[in-house]
């Protein structure tokens, strides 16, 4: 029985080693795409804005929620509501810390982390980068600190909500990809696509009778 068991763990080991191993180009060409592109706006947003103003547009922690929203689609740490609810938690919480302590980097900089782990969890929107969030709010530049309370809606939401866009359009352009990993939305995508392909193929072949 124990060898058995030994044999049977064994060929599970395999099976994920060789997958982790497998190079899937299609994958790895939208996760490209879709990053590119995400990150790409809100920098743009940051080059046309900055040298003009202190608006701020990109952060460091959206560099790793890329990671996630591109390239682990199937997370349950990278779905839109962890997304979402996991910055502003983080954000808000940051922005707080460093109001009550604003120069006490050694307590802030733990502190502010550590309250946004644990709210993350009790709010069920536990997005890793999200530590970072509130670290950026209390180690951050000038025009960081500054903002306030408006850290929470830019850059941080705003931020958040084009990476979400521009994941839900690239994460779908395929068979293979679907996001978010949700049962309600894959029942309505399977309802929706076929009704779509279907006035699609409807309207392509009335332009086509029309030409002929």
């Amino acid at each position: 029985m124990p060898i058995e068991k030994i044999k049977r763990n064994y060929r599970k080991t395999k099976y994920i080693l060789y997958k982790e191993t497998l190079v899937d180009y299609k994958e790895h060409f939208w996760a490209f795409l879709g990053s590119f592109i995400g990150i790409g706006i809100i920098a743009f947003l940051q080059s046309k804005t900055l040298p003009h103003s202190d608006v701020v547009f990109l952060i460091g922690s959206f560099g790793a929620s890329s990671v996630l929203v591109y390239g682990v689609i199937q997370s349950p740490l990278a779905q839109p509501r962890n997304l979402i609810g996991g910055h502003l938690v983080s954000a808000i919480i940051g922005v707080t810390v460093q109001k009550f302590a604003p120069d006490i980097l050694w307590l802030t900089a733990p502190l502010a982390v550590s309250l946004s782990i644990v709210l993350m969890q009790v709010t069920k929107t536990l997005h890793p980068p999200g530590g970072a969030t509130a670290l950026i709010a209390v180690t951050g530049s000038a025009e960081i600190k500054n903002l306030g309370y408006w850290y929470v809606i830019n850059p941080v939401l705003s931020g958040v909500l084009i990476l979400l866009i521009v994941a839900l359009v690239f994460n779908n352009m395929t068979s293979n990809r679907s996001y978010p990993n949700h049962k309600k939305y894959h029942k309505i995508r399977k309802r929706i696509i076929p009704h779509f392909k279907k006035s699609y193929y409807k309207i392509l072949s009335t332009n086509l009778k029309s030409e002929i």
